[in-house]
């Protein structure tokens, strides 16, 4: 199975347009908004969350251009872990795919509906049977609903993905959004090649240096709470979702250090695995 890593950011990217912290203003290199394409074959790929930068994502990333005819694309489908907007927006971009299948909850997919009211005028999207070569478990992990949800709506309302290379056995846990360490998700990870776990956050109070709600409001594990967690056990563990308050994506920080001491991974936009 072939994993790149389109985006590694959480919503806003970093820099973000609306921040002047001191981690957009420190000329970092730029993150995208988290996205993750896989593939079984190398031809044939499946997205992984569909971020408003999906365009520059892919005109980046040269196994998922078009071609070799005048519109031929490699898209196969998409999977969306939940319905915040950071998530979905990019299936707006995707609109001339013409019947691009997307899977997501049910809940999710009713909270999508207008914006799949405004897809399908340009020939809408239709669900998922299979995804040839792989096998796609999924777990729930948090009752997060996104601000413009209406009340009510029965959820899950953010999973995790668990994909099998059938050929390889290679594993890969998605799990870029995780309020909690959730029932279950020891065993979801148990034996995985590579697991990209939620790292929007490093500390519990981070937002509090711009004025943002703490990172449990916002449904997101901290890193310190989760490199307990992963310590000593086998396969690659690695941070995505990078929220631009996050000290580890600067290099030279102690808690980047942290991170990488711990034997985990703070990958970069672009980074590609292969299980």
């Amino acid at each position: 199975m072939k994993v790149i890593l389109l985006g590694t950011a959480a919503g806003g990217g970093c820099p973000q347009w609306n921040c002047a912290c001191r981690l957009c203003t420190a000329g970092l290199p730029p993150r995208t908004q988290d996205c993750v394409a896989i593939s079984a074959d190398g031809a044939g790929w499946y997205l992984l969350n569909c971020s408003p930068d999906i365009r520059a994502q892919i005109l980046a990333t040269p196994p998922l251009r078009a071609g070799p005819g005048p519109r031929e694309i490699p898209l196969r489908g998409v999977l969306l872990t939940d319905a915040e907007l950071d998530h979905t927006l990019g299936l707006l971009m995707l609109r001339e795919t013409r019947g691009l299948p997307v899977f997501a909850p049910d809940a999710v997919l009713d909270a999508l509906s207008p914006l799949r009211a405004i897809i399908d005028g340009y020939g809408g999207w239709t669900s998922f049977v299979d995804l040839p070569g792989l096998r796609v478990d999924v777990l729930p992990v948090s009752d997060k609903k996104p601000k413009y949800a209406p009340p009510g709506g029965e959820g899950p309302w953010v999973v995790a993905y668990r994909v099998t290379d059938l050929r390889t056995g290679g594993v890969l846990v998605y799990a870029p959004c995780l309020k909690s360490w959730p029932d279950g998700f020891d065993s979801f990870v148990e034996g995985a090649s590579l697991v990209l776990l939620d790292g929007t956050f490093h500390a519990p109070d981070e937002m509090a240096g711009v004025g943002g709600p703490d990172q449990l409001a916002m449904g997101h594990l901290p890193i310190t709470a989760s490199l307990a967690r992963i310590a000593g056990r086998p396969g690659r563990w690695a941070f995505t979702h990078l929220n631009n308050t996050n000290p580890v994506l600067d290099p030279a920080s102690a808690e980047h250090a942290a991170v990488l001491s711990a034997g985990a991974l703070l990958p970069a936009d672009g980074t590609e695995f292969s299980l």
